[in-house]
Formats: C-alpha cells, sequence, structure tokens
C-alpha cells in the first residue's frame, strides 16, 4: 500500500502507530526513494513543510491539516521525506 493511501486511512492513535511502523520499513526498503534519508535533512525539511503548511493548503485544498490530529502528524511526517 502506497504511503499516502496509510494516511489517509488515520482515524485513530493506533492507526497512527501502524503508520509508523509502514513509514520506518519504507525507509529501511527503499532509502534512495527519500529526499531526505539523515535525520539532519529530515528535521530540516519537517520544518519547512510545516512553516509552509498554508500553501499545501492553498495548492491542495486540504485545509484539514490546520486542525492538528494523528492524520495531520502522520503527513508531516510523511512531506519531510521528500520535500526539498
Amino acid at each position: 500500500m502506497d504511503l499516502d493511501d496509510q494516511v489517509e486511512k488515520i482515524q485513530s492513535r493506533e492507526d497512527f502507530a501502524k503508520f509508523l511502523h509502514v513509514f520506518r520499513e519504507a525507509l529501511l526498503q527503499q532509502p534512495d526513494e527519500w529526499e531526505n534519508p539523515t535525520l539532519e535533512r529530515y528535521l530540516d525539511a519537517m520544518e519547512a513543510w510545516v512553516n509552509s503548511i498554508e500553501g499545501y493548503v492553498l495548492n491542495s485544498g486540504d485545509s484539514e491539516v490546520l486542525q492538528p490530529s494523528w492524520k495531520t502528524f502522520a503527513k508531516i511526517l510523511s512531506a519531510a521525506s521528500v520535500y526539498e
């Protein structure tokens, strides 16, 4: 299952924990597909994505991220793996 599909299914803390497991496995199995495979680069990208979240909302129409939830946390983590 695609990570974006996993994110969209998150409704609870348990779903978020399952996502984290799949997310970590994706890094271990396919590190070359991550834009930010080191912790330093990953955290830098996470900070940048959170700081530009309004642009994400404008481009995607996904205003749900402005009301933090387990799904929002998963979106932040997922976005940071590829955000430049």
